[in-house]
């Protein structure tokens, strides 16, 4: 079955552009204008997915997401104005799937979808059985568990967006492996989808940086200059 995405912005013309994309992707779309509405609809009749607007009037996205939380699991993907890495992490704090700043690319934003419905099929329990879906990756202080979407490291929690998780997990399958730029862009994004080499070199910096939070002292992912990156086990 066709999986059902649920669309929340104040603005119209995005709502019935995306709306169209999708729909050309084969999804099925339901549009809310307004978070009390969406909200309401989020819960009583849950879609496979919600992509939300922050700033909203009446009750605008981390509003949303925190009340949602409270009665659902749903996957959520924030906009997000490019500046506001505030809400970026108040979301990712709440509970947030994956954010993508304005403007962006509709390809990449199904590829986003699509990544994070792939991680909650995996996650269901017939997918037990496959080898692939359910194991943990362990290298040195760092565990993965994709099916679940969790990191640890030294035994603390750390949070990443569903693209942040696809880069440390390619970079973590074989430590010490130089990973060019194209090869990580190449895991982390799906479906031809075009992004630079700032793009990488940005979700790099991010990791970093939420690594550092929960070790000073972290320095797992490596720069090669004119290569790429790897990552240290340790």
């Amino acid at each position: 079955m066709a999986a059902t995405i649920a669309l929340v912005d104040d603005d119209r013309n995005i709502l019935t552009s995306l709306s169209i994309a999708l729909q050309s992707e084969g999804f099925v779309t339901r549009l809310y204008s307004d978070g009390e509405a969406a909200l309401k609809a989020l819960i009583e009749n849950p879609p496979d997915i919600a992509v939300c607007d922050i700033k909203m009037p009446r009750m605008d996205g981390l509003e949303l997401l925190r009340r949602l939380r409270e009665k659902s699991a749903l996957p959520v993907i924030f906009l997000t104005s490019k500046t506001d890495e505030l809400d970026e992490a108040l979301g990712l704090a709440l509970g947030a799937d994956d954010y993508i700043a304005k403007p962006f690319s509709q390809r990449l934003l199904i590829a986003r979808i699509r990544a994070i419905l792939r991680r909650v099929e995996l996650s269901k329990p017939q997918a037990a059985d496959d080898e692939s879906a359910g194991e943990p990756l362990v290298r040195g202080s760092l565990e993965m568990d994709p099916a679940r979407h969790k990191v640890t490291w030294k035994g603390k929690n750390v949070t990443l967006t569903v693209t942040e998780f696809l880069i440390l997990e390619s970079l973590a399958q074989r430590p010490g492996v130089v990973k060019s730029r194209n090869q990580l862009m190449d895991a982390a994004y799906h479906d031809d989808v075009y992004v630079d080499d700032r793009t990488i070199d940005s979700h790099i910096k991010r990791l970093r940086r939420k690594f550092r939070q929960a070790d000073p002292d972290f320095d797992g992912i490596e720069t090669l200059y004119g290569a790429g990156y790897k990552f240290a086990e340790s």
